[in-house]
């Protein structure tokens, strides 16, 4: 009955793609709780107090139909406030955000010109809508400019749309987002910024790295709050008609359960601990200048620069095999293969988090610089 499934997954296996679930172990270089909030004593309380004065753990229904609950709102008021736009919306999660942005904001008649590293959300997004999409080369302004132009001068009419990262997920690289602003200003584009590993950690009061662009009427962006706040769901922010429109036509937000009152009560406190105490931001920063010293020289290879550091290998056997090592050694570093990454640069991706410390860091690239050696 399942042959054809055993088949893809022997496919799979043969080219060391097939993935597993492994249970939680070692030291975390994995996981996206930059803050180090997920299993926070702050959070903990925010859960306790938020069950203490009655707040429900499920919603229910959807928003739509009883689901929405004063907790949901009054998040979307202070992630409003906090990131500086007009408006927000939050949802069930990242992916949930960014399919609905995709599949339901630019029309028949759009272009949506999106960074080829672009998450896999907004291709889902994409394929859903009913816009032209194109792909542009990785972080490279120009190509955007270029092609909006030649857009125009073809007698393109609808509305170009632009979709990129603040901070890349496998790659913890950043674009110029000033010059992105200019091209979206010179060609009457949105620019719709993807700031899930920017959340908490970037910009002024971790607003992420397109603070100073938010509340304008052409940028959209998207907060995910499973990353740095520790908990769950995504906010869309943006002018109050994307917001209006969203709740009417986003099937991502109409037909699903409404995201759990008490982790929205939960995600409350997380906006206020990035927003009010910075220590934690200041000490991943400062992991983040000993990694690239430590990653320089003990294993000869020049950072990312962010909390996202890539170790390109290439051949998914090898990253398989480091990771593995590592593994053994006691650090929770994974490897990350296509279809993930592009074919060929099969990676370790090292996450950092302010609840590592340096002794740590400097022990796991040693174990890193010996494991490549070997497998050299």
């Amino acid at each position: 009955m399942y042959q054809s499934l055993e088949a893809d997954l022997r496919s799979l296996a043969d080219a060391g793609r097939r993935r597993k679930l492994q249970p939680r172990a070692g030291v975390d270089f994995t996981s996206n709780d930059y803050l180090g909030l997920a299993e926070s004593d702050e959070l903990r309380q925010a859960a306790a107090d938020a069950i203490a004065r009655g707040v429900p753990v499920g919603a229910g229904g959807s928003r739509l139909l009883r689901g929405n609950h004063e907790e949901h709102e009054a998040l979307e008021a202070e992630a409003a406030d906090y990131f500086g736009a007009e408006s927000a919306l939050y949802l069930g999660g990242g992916f949930s955000a960014n399919h609905a942005i995709f599949a339901t904001l630019p029309q028949r008649g759009d272009l949506v010109l999106y960074d080829e590293l672009i998450h896999a959300s907004v291709h889902e997004g994409m394929r859903r809508g009913r816009a032209t999409c194109e792909s542009i080369p990785h972080s490279d302004i120009d190509a955007f400019d270029t092609r909006l132009r030649q857009w125009r001068a073809g007698g393109g009419c609808g509305r170009a749309w632009i979709a990129v990262e603040s901070v890349y997920s496998m790659d913890g690289d950043s674009p110029r987002l000033d010059e992105l602003v200019a091209v979206a200003d010179r060609h009457d584009a949105i620019l719709v910024i993807d700031e899930a590993h920017a959340t908490g950690v970037c910009g002024p009061e971790g607003r992420g790295l397109a603070a100073s662009f938010e509340g304008r009427a052409n940028v959209i962006t998207l907060h995910t709050c499973g990353k740095a706040l520790g908990t769950m769901g995504g906010f869309v922010l943006g002018p109050k008609i994307v917001r209006d429109f969203l709740v009417n036509r986003a099937r991502p937000f109409i037909f699903a359960t409404a995201p759990s009152p008490l982790i929205a009560a939960v995600t409350r406190a997380a906006l206020d601990i990035s927003r009010n105490r910075p220590e934690r931001r200041v000490r991943l920063a400062s992991l983040v200048a000993f990694a690239d010293r430590e990653l320089k020289q003990r294993c000869g290879i020049t950072s990312s620069g962010s909390h996202i550091l890539p170790i390109i290998v290439g051949a998914n056997a090898t990253a398989v095999a480091l990771a593995a090592s590592l593994q053994r050694r006691g650090f929770d570093v994974r490897a990350i293969r296509p279809p993930t990454v592009p074919e060929g640069t099969a990676r370790l991706r090292i996450a950092l988090s302010a609840n590592l410390s340096e002794e740590v860091i400097a022990s796991l690239f040693a174990a890193l610089a010996e494991d490549m050696r070997a497998a050299a």
